[in-house]
């Protein structure tokens, strides 16, 4: 047994019982490639995908984000295998929205079947009965929010929810106004967009939703596919003996107390690396050199 760190703290997701450290763990990064094609097919090494997730999950990681689109299904079969039956208190966010075509392009997949069908195949490829938490990823544009209802889509995870397949719905790539629009609809517990170091875009939207008690869970929290580098946060993690991704991470765990961190990883070193970025303090000082460096890149 692994000695249990403090990861960062607990947050407790709005109206619900689910509390959760805010140091979780992103799996998009557990399925392969082939090719061109990312985030496609098994990885090379799959009892080292489940030594990582079982070692993630004794180290105190109670948080997982996945999706059954990746792969697809590679992340939440991989899951399954190394994790179920799972642990009291362990909280699976999935999502759903999209399908993955043959050339390993993101569709957009809203209709009321395909939503339907997609909570399906999480519920089966995790092993579950019900769902924790379901984010509805927005497509109108893949790799940004874009304005236009949500509605339709978002009524139909509501009628899943109320079926009792979906504990709790979420957003993901979502605008401002479409968050009010679906707050009108169904209770939302989170909304995952891009945001980290440089790319800061949501900082009002962060500190907007704190009060309600609604989580921000940044993805791509350390860059995604092109890792951040700068030599000014490179320079600060000297300072720090730390890391420049342990820095990254510990300036969003230091930014707002309703944002979680998914940072993801096929390297055991690097899981242990951003586990400990939760015991970093980046003091006043530093926090205003990066600021600096993130103002300038807006």
């Amino acid at each position: 047994m692994l000695q249990q760190m403090n990861l960062a703290g607990s947050f407790t997701l709005p109206g619900s019982l689910l509390s959760v450290n805010r140091m979780g763990y992103g799996a998009m990064q557990l399925a392969g490639k082939d090719g061109n094609k990312l985030v496609w097919g098994p990885p090379p090494d799959v009892d080292g995908a489940i030594a990582l997730l079982q070692e993630a999950v004794e180290s105190g990681v109670n948080h997982i984000d996945t999706s059954d689109f990746y792969g697809p299904h590679v992340t939440n079969q991989i899951l399954r295998k190394a994790l179920s039956p799972y642990r009291d208190g362990l909280v699976i966010v999935t999502k759903v929205g999209a399908l993955r075509g043959e050339d390993g392009s993101w569709i957009p997949a809203f209709s009321p079947e395909e939503l339907t069908d997609a909570v399906h195949s999480n519920l089966r490829n995790l092993g579950l009965d019900v769902l924790d938490v379901v984010n509805l990823r927005i497509m109108l544009n893949v790799h940004q929010p874009a304005e236009g209802s949500i509605e339709a889509p978002l009524t139909v995870l509501a009628e899943l929810q109320q079926k009792g397949l979906i504990r709790h719905i979420g957003l993901s790539n979502v605008t401002r106004t479409q968050i009010a629009e679906a707050r009108r609809i169904v209770p939302i517990v989170c909304v995952q967009n891009q945001y980290n170091l440089a790319h800061r875009s949501d900082d009002t939207l962060v500190a907007d939703l704190a009060p309600d008690g609604i989580a921000y869970v940044p993805f791509f929290p350390l860059g995604g596919f092109s890792p951040l580098q700068s030599d000014t946060l490179s320079n600060v993690a000297s300072r720090l003996n730390s890391t420049p991704m342990q820095v990254a991470l510990a300036w969003l765990l230091q930014r707002s107390p309703n944002i979680l961190v998914i940072p993801g990883t096929t390297s055991l070193q690097h899981l242990r690396e951003n586990l400990q970025s939760a015991k970093l303090q980046i003091p006043a000082k530093e926090l205003t050199v990066l600021e600096a460096m993130s103002n300038a890149r807006h």
